[in-house]
């Protein structure tokens, strides 16, 4: 099987292109370095299995067809459209960028995909809901989101590339599917992220208090990559119905000063923390109804302790390697 990973030099993107790779797919990888990274994708090119191609997403689809045409001659059959970024600091740095790669990069692939006759998975993402006016999430929820906000070019750039998605499957006979991702974090995570994680992580190493924005009564449902990237692919391969979106996430809700609370203990250091004020527009509570996930044989595995211990643990190994 050749597949084709948006964004897959990224977080999320190199998790999956990995696992692909390790089960015997042909990857292609399209990346443009704006948060990715080629060093996350050792496993998968050392293989010979995997082409790395540096290129935005979010041009005409002429254009990107062309490039996925130099990568490989062989027909694509399955499209995991990743490629965004996905932290508060990074798409509010790019806000017209991160509009193109879920508006034009969206609407190209599912062209790619039609002309390949492809399946092809849009990673969106719990922002849609907003600031949820429903608790917990379920995907029947259309969200409390702010149009013109600061996290508008995110939640509506994620919410338009469900849209197209939508059109393209009732209109144009398109094999698609859509995944929400709540709050993933692990291994490969950047230190310059700027997400809860590795904040929390990069005061440990500073010997600083813990940054927490607001009261740290917010809430969060923090979702271990390996369970994340273990039901998008469950989601591509099983799905029968593909205008019926999945969360992606795990519902053991906690607090922002839980989690801080939680890696310190896994980390063996005494929690301090440092009120800041709180992010415009942060979402009060974030958690997903699981239904849907549960239907399709899938639960989330990995407890917040251990997810934490083993980021915690790569981040201090990741720092040994490269400095």
């Amino acid at each position: 099987m050749v597949s084709l990973v948006t964004g897959g030099a990224g977080f999320l993107g190199s998790h999956l292109s990995n696992a692909l790779v390790r089960d015997g797919d042909e990857v292609v990888i399209i990346d443009n370095l704006s948060t990715g990274q080629v060093r996350n994708l050792e496993r998968a090119l050392s293989s010979g299995r995997a082409t790395f191609v540096h290129a935005d997403v979010a041009q005409p689809y002429p254009a990107l067809a062309e490039i996925v045409a130099r990568a490989t001659k062989r027909r694509i059959d399955r499209i995991y459209h990743l490629a965004s970024p996905a932290s508060p600091e990074a798409y509010g740095a790019e806000p017209w960028a991160t509009l193109a790669v879920n508006g034009l990069g969206t609407m190209s692939l599912i062209e790619l995909a039609l002309a390949h006759r492809s399946r092809l998975l849009f990673a969106s993402t719990s922002e849609i809901y907003g600031d949820p006016l429903v608790h917990p999430q379920p995907e029947t929820y259309f969200g409390n989101v702010d149009p013109i906000g600061p996290r508008s070019c995110y939640d509506e750039g994620k919410r338009f590339g469900e849209a197209a998605i939508a059109a393209a499957v009732r209109s144009r006979r398109l094999d698609g599917r859509i995944v929400r991702f709540f709050n993933c974090y692990g291994p490969s995570m950047s230190e310059a992220d700027g997400r809860l994680i590795p904040q929390l992580v990069d005061a440990i190493r500073k010997n600083q208090p813990f940054p927490i924005h607001g009261t740290g009564k917010q809430t969060r449902s923090m979702t271990y990559v390996t369970d994340a990237i273990s039901l998008a692919r469950i989601v591509m391969e099983r799905m029968q119905l593909t205008l019926q979106p999945v969360n992606v996430g795990n519902d053991d809700e906690r607090s922002v000063e839980d989690i801080a609370r939680t890696l310190a203990n896994v980390a063996s250091v005494e929690y301090e923390a440092e009120y800041l004020p709180a992010r415009e527009q942060d979402p009060q509570r974030r958690c997903p109804d699981l239904t849907v996930a549960r239907r399709l044989g899938w639960s989330p595995s990995t407890s917040l302790e251990d997810g934490l211990r083993e980021t915690y643990r790569w981040f201090c190994e990741d720092r040994l390697a490269y400095a």
